[in-house]
């Protein structure tokens, strides 16, 4: 599966569009990783648990949206765009969108 920012791919030309599909996830921020972002945002410093929850989540929208892609039957995604927003009363859940036109190639 080709998946793509751009709204076409460089010498494969567009064959089909078989519509707009979309990846979703939504995961909880564990109270520790908060406390120790916390700290590190005092003191300086990367958080590396928020940043590979970020990463996790991400390849996993992206994962359901190729999914839901292939079951359209298409080989390619374009014009790909990832979303991130934070959700809940006290901001403990991230929402991770990822959306694309599927296509074949």
């Amino acid at each position: 599966m080709i998946v793509t920012t751009t709204n076409s791919i460089e010498g494969s030309p567009i064959r089909e569009y078989r519509g707009i599909v979309f990846g979703e996830v939504i995961t909880g921020i564990n109270v520790f990783k908060d406390i120790g972002a916390g700290l590190r945002n005092f003191f300086g410093g990367r958080s590396a648990g928020y940043e590979e929850e970020l990463q996790n989540a991400r390849n996993e929208a992206l994962d359901e949206m190729c999914r839901r892609a292939e079951r359209t039957g298409a080989n390619a995604v374009v014009g790909v765009d990832i979303d991130y927003e934070v959700l809940g009363t006290d901001n403990g859940m991230l929402m991770v969108s990822a959306s694309g036109t599927a296509v074949v190639v």
